[in-house]
C-alpha cells in the first residue's frame, strides 16, 4: 500500500502539540540526565531520593545523594531542555508587525 501525503495541510492544533510536548519533558530530561551522568533509570530515582544516616549522635541526618559535578550536570540539563521547548514553540508566538 503507497502513502501519500495529504493535499492540504491539515491545521495544527496548538493546545495538542504544546501538551504533548510538555508531558514528554520529564521523560526527555529523564534520559538526557542519565545519558549525561552515565546512569541507569534505577539510578536516576535513587538519586532522587534523599539518604537518611540511620545511627549515630546525629539521627535522621541528610547525606546528599549528588556531588557538585552531578549537581552543575542536571542544572545544564535543564537549560538545555527547557531551552529546546522554548524555542519549539517559538512558532507559535505572534511576531510584532504580522
Amino acid at each position: 500500500m503507497k502513502k501519500s501525503m495529504p493535499s492540504t495541510p491539515q491545521p495544527v492544533n496548538v493546545l495538542q502539540d504544546v501538551h504533548s510536548r510538555m508531558i514528554n519533558l520529564p521523560i526527555y530530561f529523564r534520559e538526557r540526565v542519565c545519558e549525561e551522568c552515565a546512569w541507569s533509570v534505577p539510578t536516576f530515582y535513587r538519586k532522587m531520593r534523599n539518604a537518611n544516616k540511620a545511627g549515630g549522635i546525629a539521627k535522621d541526618k541528610i547525606i546528599p545523594s549528588l556531588s557538585n559535578a552531578e549537581t552543575e550536570k542536571i542544572i545544564a540539563v535543564m537549560d538545555e531542555v527547557y531551552q529546546n521547548f522554548w524555542n519549539y514553540c517559538e512558532k507559535y508566538r505572534k511576531k510584532p508587525g504580522k
